[in-house]
C-alpha cells in the first residue's frame, strides 16, 4: 500500500499501539484514536512468549522489556490443597534455545508505556486522547471516521484494536452476543516483600482445584507477585477489569486451598481486589472489509487460559503491517492479513476455552489423568510459542 497513505487505528491499548508501532517503523503515516482522555492501562501481569517478543525485538524494546519484565524459568500445574505437581512446562533458557527468544512475565502497565513512548518517539502526534468512535462510513477511496465530539478524521484504511467492546466491530459485523462461561476472574497484586524471601522460586504456579483455579507469577523486576484467579460462578457480573468486590469473598473462594496460597491472600490490600465475569464469543472466519479490519480482542476475544491474548494481538499488529506493506491494494492487503490470522486466533480461542475444563476437573485422580494426556509442555512448543510472526510466510 502507498506509504503516503494515512492508517487509521481506533484504540491505543496493547495492540493498537503494536500496530502503530510496526506500522511506523516499516515507513507508514499513521494515526491513533484513544476515546480515554490520557494514556495508560488498567490490569495486572501479562505474558509475553517468543512468538510476541520477535516483534518487540523488531521495534527494538528488548532492553526495555528486560529492565522490567521477570523471566519465569517454569509453568508448574499444581493440585489445589495438597500442591502435588500435575506437569511442567520449562520456560527459561529452554524456552529461548527452542524458539530464539525469551519468555516473560510483565505488568500490563509497562509493557503498555514502553509501546507509547515507542510510537510517541517515531511521531509525537499521532496519538489523539478523548476521541470515542461514533461510526464509520466507507468508501472506494477510504474510511471517514467519526467521533462523539462531533470531529471527524479520513484515513486510507481503518483498523479496529479498540478491544472487547468495539464499535468498529459492531458496525462491521453487527451483533455479536456474548455468553456466560460461568466463570469469573479475580485479579489483584502483592509487593513481594510482604512475602517470605523464598515464597516462591521464579516460576509461574497455576494452582488447580474443583470448579476453580489460580494463577501466581512475579511481575516488575520481582517486586511484586500477581494473583489471578478464575472461580465459577453461576450469576453473571459485570465484563469490566475494574470492578471491586470485598477482599472476604475472595478469601472464601480460596478456603482450603494450600497455604502458599492463603499466604498471598492474606497479603493483600483488602481495598484492592477486583472481580469480572468471564464471556465467550465464538471464533468468527470474516473480519474484514476492503477498507476496514479488527485485530487484538476486538476480532478475536479470548478467554485468558493460554495466556495469550495480548500475544495475539502483538501478532496480528506484526502480520498485517507485513500485509500493508506487501500489497499494493489496501483490499488484498487487508485479506491477505485476515487468512493468515483466522485459523491460528481460533484455535487459541478455542483452546483457551479447553484449559478452563482441564484446570477445574473434581477428582484428583482424573485431574492427574488429563494433564498427563494433554501434555501442556509438549503442545504449546509445537504449536504456539515457534510461530514467527515477522518472518512467517504469507499465504
Amino acid at each position: 500500500m502507498d506509504k503516503g497513505a494515512k492508517i487509521l487505528i481506533a484504540g491505543a491499548g496493547i495492540g493498537g499501539l503494536a500496530a502503530a508501532a510496526c506500522l511506523m517503523t516499516r515507513g507508514f503515516q499513521v494515526e491513533v484514536h484513544e476515546q480515554s482522555p490520557a494514556l495508560g492501562e488498567v490490569g495486572a501481569g501479562i505474558q509475553l512468549s517468543a512468538n510476541a517478543v520477535k516483534v518487540l525485538d523488531f521495534l527494538g524494546l528488548r532492553a526495555e522489556i528486560e529492565r522490567v519484565g521477570v523471566r519465569s524459568q517454569a509453568f508448574e500445574y499444581r493440585r489445589f490443597d495438597t500442591g502435588e505437581l500435575l506437569h511442567r512446562l520449562p520456560l527459561g533458557a529452554r524456552h529461548e534455545e527452542l524458539h530464539h527468544a525469551p519468555y516473560y512475565h510483565i505488568h500490563r502497565a509497562d509493557i503498555h508505556d514502553i509501546l507509547a513512548r515507542r510510537v510517541l518517539s517515531l511521531d509525537p502526534g499521532c496519538i489523539h486522547l478523548g476521541h470515542r468512535v461514533t461510526g464509520y462510513v466507507e468508501d472506494a477511496d477510504g474510511v471517514t471516521l467519526s467521533f462523539a465530539d462531533g470531529t471527524k478524521t479520513r484515513g486510507a484504511v481503518l483498523i479496529g484494536a479498540d478491544g472487547i467492546k468495539s464499535a468498529v466491530r459492531a458496525q462491521l459485523l453487527g451483533a455479536t452476543p456474548a455468553h456466560y462461561t460461568g466463570h469469573v476472574a479475580w485479579r489483584a497484586t502483592v509487593p513481594a516483600e510482604r512475602l517470605p524471601a523464598d515464597y516462591m522460586e521464579r516460576v509461574a504456579t497455576v494452582w488447580c482445584g474443583p470448579k476453580n483455579h489460580a494463577v501466581v507469577y512475579y511481575l516488575c523486576s520481582g517486586r511484586v507477585v500477581n494473583f489471578v484467579g478464575c472461580v465459577e460462578r453461576e450469576a453473571w457480573e459485570e465484563e469490566s477489569w475494574t470492578s471491586k468486590r470485598p477482599w472476604e469473598e475472595l478469601k472464601a473462594d480460596y478456603a482450603g486451598w494450600h497455604p502458599k496460597v492463603q499466604m498471598l491472600i492474606d497479603a493483600m490490600d483488602k481495598e484492592s481486589c477486583y472481580r469480572w465475569a468471564l464471556n465467550n464469543r465464538a471464533p468468527i472466519l470474516h473480519w474484514s472489509t476492503p477498507r476496514v479490519t479488527l485485530m487484538g480482542d476486538a476480532a478475536h476475544p479470548t478467554l485468558p487460559y493460554l495466556a495469550s491474548g495480548a500475544v495475539m494481538a502483538i501478532e496480528d499488529a506484526a502480520v498485517l503491517s507485513r500485509a500493508l506493506e506487501r500489497e499494493a491494494d489496501p483490499a488484498a492487503a487487508l485479506d491477505l492479513f485476515q487468512r493468515n490470522r483466522v485459523e491460528r486466533t481460533a484455535r487459541v480461542v478455542n483452546e483457551s476455552t479447553e484449559h478452563g475444563d482441564l484446570y477445574h476437573i473434581m477428582d484428583a485422580a482424573e485431574m492427574k489423568r488429563a494433564f498427563e494426556e494433554k501434555n501442556i509442555a509438549k503442545s504449546r512448543n509445537e504449536w504456539l510459542y515457534c510461530y514467527d510472526p515477522i518472518h512467517v510466510p504469507l499465504v
